[in-house]
C-alpha cells in the first residue's frame, strides 16, 4: 500500500519507473512538498541502473492544476518558480526517456512538466490551459520548455487568451506527442514505453542529450529571467486580488 503521507508514488516494473502524482485535495497542485517529492523520485529512477524509462502520470484524471495559489498568494514564488525551473531542466536533461501520460485537465505549471517531457501522450478529451493570463499573471517560467514546443501561433492563441483546449488540440499544436481516445490511452503509454525500453542504455542517453541540447541550453539562457518575472507578477496587488478572488470561489 501507498504512503499515505506522500504526494508522489513510485514503482518499478519492466525497467519502467513510474511516479504517479496523487493529491487530490488541490488537484496535484505543484505545492512545495509535491515538487520535492517529484525532484525525489526523478532522482531516484535516475541512479537506478534497472530503469531505462521514467513515466510520469496521475492517480485520478487530473494530472496538475499548476501552482498551488494557496502557498503563492501567502509565501510568495520566489523559490517556488526557481524550484520549477529547475525541475523541468532535471526532467530534460535526465539521461533515460520521459514519458507523461495526460488523462484528464492539466492547467498552467503542470503543462511545463508536459512540455519538459520528452513524450506526451494524452486523452483527445483531456483538457488544457495556460490559465496564468486571467489572474493579471504570465506563463513565464513555464515559457522555458512550451515554446520550444508549441508553434508560435498556438503559443499565442492559448497564452493570450487562457482558453481550455482539448487533447486533440495539444496534438495538433506541438505540445504532445499524440492524442488517443480515453479507452487506448493506457494501452498507447505501455506500447510506447516498452519499445523506449528496448533502447540501449548509451544510446537513449545521448539521443536524449541531442535531441534536448537546445532546450536546456534555452533554460539556461533564459531561467532566472523567468522565475525574477514570475515571482514579480505573483506579488503583484493584481495577482494577489485575482488569486483571492479564485480561491475564495474554490472554497
Amino acid at each position: 500500500m501507498p504512503d499515505t503521507s506522500e504526494l508522489v508514488h513510485y514503482a518499478v516494473a519492466d525497467q519502467v519507473a513510474t511516479l504517479t502524482l496523487d493529491s487530490p485535495h488541490n488537484r496535484n497542485a505543484l505545492s512545495r512538498q509535491l515538487v520535492t517529492e517529484l525532484f525525489a523520485g526523478i532522482e531516484r529512477a535516475a541512479a537506478d541502473d534497472d530503469v531505462k524509462v521514467l513515466l510520469v502520470t496521475s492517480a485520478d484524471r487530473v494530472f496538475c492544476s499548476g501552482a498551488d495559489l494557496s502557498e503563492a498568494s501567502t509565501e510568495g514564488m520566489e523559490e517556488g518558480a526557481r524550484r520549477i525551473v529547475e525541475l523541468q531542466r532535471l526532467v530534460a536533461t535526465l539521461d533515460k526517456p520521459v514519458v507523461v501520460r495526460v488523462a484528464g485537465p492539466v492547467r498552467a505549471g503542470g503543462i511545463g512538466i508536459v512540455a519538459a517531457s520528452d513524450i506526451a501522450i494524452a486523452a483527445e478529451e483531456a483538457t488544457f490551459a495556460l490559465t496564468e493570463v486571467k489572474l493579471g499573471l504570465a506563463a513565464a517560467i513555464i515559457s522555458l520548455t512550451v515554446h520550444a514546443r508549441m508553434t508560435p501561433r498556438a503559443a499565442a492563441l492559448t497564452t493570450l487568451g487562457g482558453e481550455v483546449f482539448s487533447g486533440a488540440e495539444a496534438a495538433a499544436y506541438g505540445l504532445v506527442t499524440t492524442a488517443v481516445p480515453a479507452d487506448a490511452l493506457d494501452a498507447e503509454v505501455a506500447r510506447v514505453c516498452a519499445s523506449l525500453a528496448t533502447g540501449a542504455a548509451q544510446g537513449l542517453r545521448e539521443s536524449k542529450r541531442i535531441l534536448n541540447r537546445d532546450l536546456v541550453a534555452r533554460i539556461d539562457a533564459l531561467g532566472e529571467e523567468m522565475a525574477a518575472t514570475s515571482a514579480r507578477l505573483f506579488a503583484s496587488d493584481e495577482a494577489k486580488e485575482a488569486m483571492t478572488a479564485f480561491l475564495t470561489r474554490k472554497k
